[in-house]
């Protein structure tokens, strides 16, 4: 009875969580940001898997300014810099 209960509550919060998920748009570019410090570590396009849950919302400029002034890496994956057409 009470695992029953279990996997009832465990399917009611997976359904929730992949409907806010779903409802939550998807940024234009992410600044990804260390765990332990809070300092950036990437900058991403909005929907690449591969930016850790610490992220920062950024725009357009923001993005190129982090990539171009700042000297944040762009993630090697998504290629935010090729998206925002920045040659070395």
């Amino acid at each position: 009875m009470w695992l029953a209960r279990i996997d009832r509550k465990a399917a009611e919060l997976e359904q929730r969580q992949a409907e806010e998920e779903h409802r939550r748009p998807i940024p234009d570019w992410i600044l990804e940001l260390n765990r332990a410090t809070g300092h950036p570590l990437a900058v991403h396009v909005g929907d690449c898997g591969m930016a850790g849950r610490r992220r920062r919302q950024v725009d357009q400029d923001g993005a190129r300014r982090l990539l171009t002034v700042d000297g944040e890496p762009a993630c090697p994956i998504c290629r935010p810099d090729t998206a925002l057409h920045i040659t070395d």
